[in-house]
């Protein structure tokens, strides 16, 4: 009993915020199956109110799709996590994208990574929901999705983890 009291006092809970107001949907829901059949990781979907996508986590930015739809970054716990703007959005070429950070950049959990034009990529027939992934999700313990809420940008956990 001792010994298993130690080991969950060294035991880190990770939290993932929400990148944007809306409504949370399990990832089992994105109208992409690379996304719901969860070959990229799991996690969740945030159904978008606002322009502005948030960091979800405190780390750094270690990737960066040239057309702006997709962030890769490393939470300061070494967890990756995936941000993924749309569906389909890569045809755009990065218009309707106004990047804000760059690859390397040390970010905070409400750190604006990006702005977008809902309304243009709804006009080009793009989904858009932000998928937000853990990559590996077996390397963090049991994680707990929070979906079926309506989220706020930076201030609602979305994802629970441990390491």
């Amino acid at each position: 009993m001792f010994f298993k009291k130690r080991e969950k006092e060294r035991a880190t809970t990770g939290k993932v915020w929400s990148v944007q107001d809306g409504k949370v949907i399990p990832v089992t829901e994105v109208h992409d199956e690379a996304f719901s059949s969860k070959v990229l990781g799991d996690g969740v979907a945030v159904q978008p109110e606002g322009g502005t996508v948030l960091s979800p986590v405190n780390g750094k930015i270690i990737s960066i799709a040239s057309t702006f739809h997709a962030y890769g970054i490393q939470a300061d716990d070494g967890t990756e996590i995936l941000v993924h703007i749309g569906i389909d959005t890569v045809k755009l070429g990065g218009k309707g994208f106004e990047n804000l950070v760059a690859a390397g950049e040390e970010v905070r959990a409400g750190t604006p990574l990006c702005n977008v034009d809902l309304p243009y990529l709804r006009q080009n027939g793009c989904d858009t929901d932000i998928i937000v992934l853990l990559t590996d999700p077996a390397g963090c313990g049991n994680p707990v999705y929070y979906t079926g809420i309506t989220a706020a940008a930076g201030k609602t956990c979305v994802i629970e983890y441990s390491k």
